[in-house]
């Protein structure tokens, strides 16, 4: 379990292709972390597999080839920028709103507009993800626990203040990045509910 807010930004140090799969080593965080912990990446629950201490301490994980279709950690090369987010203590503070690491599928940057108080996120999400995006309801983007502003249709808006756009990578993409989508878990569990009595 996580929250969204977004504990670093950190740098991939390397990624290494094997039979199906992928190991992706990240700088590490955080001196208590140990294998077997989870730690969200891009919003994305992942289990440390390896660590390293000392001068350019870091951390690794095993990304399967269902994580790499259905997310963008595929993507990543070393030097990228990618967030983390260790998991949920018992008795911390939920700042952001519960997010599983659970990513339901990719959402494309189709512009920034700039306003009075930061900068709007305009997204294209496919239409089997469109259906769990209500107004106001949270979502989480590359891992960050956001508020949709408005929604159109396949399109929506997510507004980010000085803060998020100081401490994310969120506004250094490029049109067309694809970010991971989490959509609120309330939502799929009304509209899962609905579409399996055929409502």
């Amino acid at each position: 379990m996580f929250t969204g807010i977004v504990e670093a930004t950190v740098k991939v140090l390397g990624v290494r292709d094997e039979a199906g799969s992928r190991k992706l080593t990240l700088e590490r965080i955080g001196d208590d972390l140990k294998p077997g912990q989870s730690v969200a990446v891009n919003g994305v629950c992942l289990t440390v597999a390896d660590l390293t201490t000392g001068k350019g301490a870091s951390m690794s994980f095993d990304l399967v080839a269902e994580t790499l279709k259905l997310t963008n950690l595929g993507r990543l090369v070393a030097g990228d920028g990618v967030h983390v987010e260790r998991s949920l203590a018992a008795n911390g503070r939920l700042d952001g709103h519960f997010v599983l690491g659970h990513i339901d599928g990719m959402v494309s940057l189709v512009s920034q507009v700039e306003d009075d108080n930061g900068v709007r996120l305009i997204l294209k999400a496919a239409k089997e993800l469109a259906k769990y995006l209500i107004p106001k309801g949270s979502v989480a983007i590359d891992g960050v626990s956001l508020t949709i502003a408005s929604i159109k249709g396949e399109t929506f808006e997510v507004a980010l203040i000085p803060t998020t756009m100081r401490l994310t990578m969120l506004t250094n993409q490029p049109e067309d990045w694809m970010f991971n989508l989490e959509t609120d878990v309330l939502s799929k569990t009304v509209v899962s509910w609905l579409e399996r009595r055929g409502k």
